[in-house]
């Protein structure tokens, strides 16, 4: 396969791991928005506060997004060849490594693209640097400003 196609699937499989936990917290709320309405229409209401559920809720959301956005930033990186596609898909990668089996299988595939030749090539750009100057024997009146180092005997301060 050409880097192209490795990048175009390792796109669509950070696109699948952050739709993965989209939809494992779109469960989690419906789950939790479940027991709230089911525990707190008992007769006598002695369950839990709404307060405690509200934030739960935004706790499960918050950290589910934590998981989430950096495989959908890598993605749209590596969709449109951005140069900051290679940080964001190791990001990614070390976010997804903890979601198992299928964010390991992301992390793993990401890492081996990224760190392996065809990755280099399409993600590793030659830094620019300024050319070196012209050599000392090539600058007019160098031989004379060059001297030589003697070395002296210290003064005597006694």
């Amino acid at each position: 396969m050409t880097p192209e196609e490795h990048n175009k699937y390792l796109a669509w499989a950070h696109l699948a791991h952050g739709g993965f936990q989209v939809l494992i917290m779109a469960f989690m709320m419906l789950m939790f928005g479940l027991m709230f309405g089911l525990v707190g229409s008992r007769p006598g209401g002695d369950g839990p506060p709404a307060a405690f559920f509200l934030v739960f809720m935004v706790f499960a959301l918050v950290f589910n997004l934590i998981f989430a956005l950096p495989s959908f930033i890598a993605a749209y990186g590596f969709l449109k060849r951005k140069s900051w596609a290679k940080t964001a898909g190791i990001i990614g990668g070390v976010m997804a490594a903890m979601n198992f089996p299928i964010g390991t299988e992301v992390c793993v595939y990401t890492f081996w693209f990224l760190f392996s030749d065809p990755g280099k090539v399409l993600y590793d750009q030659p830094s620019y640097a300024l050319p070196p100057g012209p050599p000392l024997w090539a600058v007019e009146g160098a031989a004379q400003r060059t001297k030589e180092y003697t070395s002296r005997k210290p003064p005597e301060w006694r």
